[in-house]
């Protein structure tokens, strides 16, 4: 079995465009994984409390702008 110290070292002998490219890699495979959990979940119903008051809160005009919520987070 591969270790994470064996992966490690393999990638410090990299030359610096590869390791580059397995960044890219990875960070699509991370991505990846996050968009397959959040289709599960939704599918699983785990996001229904979320997305309800999120919709109640539409409803009820209790919103702020993602500007006025990026500024003053």
């Amino acid at each position: 079995m591969i270790t994470r110290s064996d992966v490690e070292l393999a990638i410090r002998q990299l030359p610096e465009d590869e390791v580059r490219n397995l960044a890219k890699w990875l960070q699509d495979y991370l991505d990846e994984t996050w968009d397959k959990q959040i289709e599960a979940d939704l599918v699983s119903g785990k996001l229904d409390h979320l997305i309800a008051r999120a919709e109640a809160d539409i409803a009820t005009n209790n919103v702020r702008d993602l500007d006025e919520v990026l500024r003053n987070g």
